[in-house]
């Protein structure tokens, strides 16, 4: 099996100039976990933000989600497979390292994302048939 068979191609974006409140609004209204920073230019990189990101920027630094970019706390670059790779290295890259989610590019544009849920839901569907 590879990525492009399971990966999800309605991935949600946001600007990376856009506030914390912003963020928070469309990951709430798209009902999703993280968010895919944009590129502010052809040799920049992806970025990600996550619950995680945002819970450990508010709390731990005390910042105001109307005054901190998503550009100020995501990570950069986001980890980042190619669609024609097998998903048993990816799971392996996933474990090994704790990412829970990893971008996927083609020809360095986005093309989808790839989550632990997305491949442990597509092991159990082959299980069942």
């Amino acid at each position: 099996m590879l990525v492009k068979d399971i990966m999800k191609t309605d991935v949600v974006t946001i600007s990376p100039l856009a506030s914390l409140r912003e963020a928070m609004q469309l990951m709430r209204s798209r009902d999703v976990k993280s968010l895919v920073v944009e590129k502010r230019g052809p040799h920049d990189a992806y970025g990600l933000v996550t619950y995680t990101t945002i819970l450990r920027t508010i709390v731990a630094e005390e910042g105001d989600i109307d005054l901190i970019n998503v550009y100020d706390v995501c990570s950069k670059p986001a980890i980042s497979v190619h669609p024609e790779l097998d998903v048993r290295h990816v799971a392996r890259l996933m474990v090994n390292q704790s990412f829970r989610r990893v971008l996927v590019l083609r020809d360095n544009e986005l093309a989808g994302i790839l989550t632990r849920n997305d491949i442990v839901a597509s092991v159990l569907e082959m299980a069942e048939d």
